[in-house]
């Protein structure tokens, strides 16, 4: 997301894989906060920790170890959850440590209480770092969303990847250095892994649309009549017809820095999009809320082209902050035009994603 991967197909990030020896320019590039060497300094000043107790630089003295830096509603993570959740429980008993770092994107990413849900609804059972101040995140000098850092028995960075992808690449190296440090013996058989629902690789041959958000910060391609306008209560209009990649809303809105506020009943965001699946990042305004909406592709009910989070007739309510599967249709997938109606007002809606 964001700078996340909403690069598509062949766009996608390859792995840097470095020399089985310590990568010098990874060492300059966490040095201030991430000493070479085996102190993980950096952990030591994390807040707060699900899933176990604060791992210190002692507890990971002789591990490998996987950083895996996510936030929850980060489609891309969430596609290379299935691997980093199927490593963990292969290896943990030979001396892995997967340390999910959480560096959210929105705000409200920040609150414990929803990384706790979705980390329990998503399965995520390794040791997780609050890093709501993303200070893990810069003594990476991270700029992704997820990213992958494998750390040797030594404490050296020793690979890194960026984004979806190269998952056999990053289990070999898993792998081997297990074996330097005598804990993961010479097994080289590598993870089966099947993968559903929001978790389901994406259908990169068919994504034409990118990531879009809907905060007047860092919207693109927004079509609805007259200009966006920051923090004030607006009435918007839908246009005839959206071109490819162009969003619009109808209704009464307030487009914020991080989302777009629906303030009235009977608001609508569209969007023409060209991808098997689309997502909206979106909660309730007020915790504890719900908000029914309804799905419409084509003018139509989604019928079989219907999301996880969605019925056959588009229906489907928000209970929570986190991202709904709206669309996954099946092929032959082309330019499609996607509305969603909310009944009752109070809807944050955040960003579009597609796979």
């Amino acid at each position: 997301m964001k700078a996340s991967f909403l690069i598509l197909g062949t766009l996608l990030a390859a792995a840097i894989v470095v020399p089985i020896e310590t990568f010098s320019g990874e060492k300059n590039m966490v040095q201030q906060n991430f000493p070479m060497g085996g102190e993980l300094g950096s952990l030591d000043s994390a807040t707060e920790w699900l899933n176990s107790q604060p791992l210190k630089a002692a507890n990971l003295q002789g591990k490998v170890v996987v950083i895996d830096i996510w936030t929850y509603t980060c489609i891309n993570w969430l596609r290379t959850l299935p691997y980093v959740r199927a490593w963990s429980a292969k290896y943990k008993d030979r001396g892995l440590v997967v340390v999910g770092v959480h560096s959210p994107e929105f705000e409200f990413e920040k609150n414990i209480d929803n990384v706790r849900r979705a980390a329990q609804e998503l399965n995520v059972n390794y040791p997780i770092v609050i890093d709501s101040d993303h200070a893990i995140w810069r003594a990476f000098n991270n700029q992704f969303w997820p990213a992958l850092y494998v750390i040797d028995a030594n404490g050296h960075i020793r690979y890194r990847h960026f984004g979806e992808g190269e998952y056999e690449k990053s289990e070999k190296v898993i792998q081997q250095l297990l074996a330097e440090a005598g804990t993961g013996g010479r097994d080289h058989e590598l993870v089966s892994v099947v993968t559903r629902g929001l978790e389901a690789a994406a259908d990169w041959g068919s994504l034409k649309s990118p990531e879009n958000y809907l905060g007047y910060e860092r919207t693109e391609r927004f079509a609805s009549s007259g200009d966006a306008v920051l923090d004030k209560s607006q009435i918007y209009a839908m246009p005839a017809r959206l071109r490819l990649n162009e969003w619009a809303l109808s209704g009464d809105w307030t487009m914020g820095e991080q989302a777009t506020v629906l303030n009235k009943p009977n608001g609508r965001i569209a969007i023409r999009f060209h991808a098997r699946d689309l997502h909206l990042v979106m909660g309730p305004a007020a915790r504890g809320n719900s908000v029914p909406f309804r799905v419409l592709i084509d003018g139509q009910p989604p019928g079989a082209a219907h999301g996880l989070d969605v019925d056959d007739q588009g229906n489907g309510k928000i209970t929570e902050q986190r991202l709904y599967q709206l669309i996954r249709q099946p092929k032959p997938i082309v330019d499609r035009h996607f509305e969603i109606e909310f009944l009752n007002p109070g809807v944050e809606a955040y960003a579009f994603t597609f796979g």
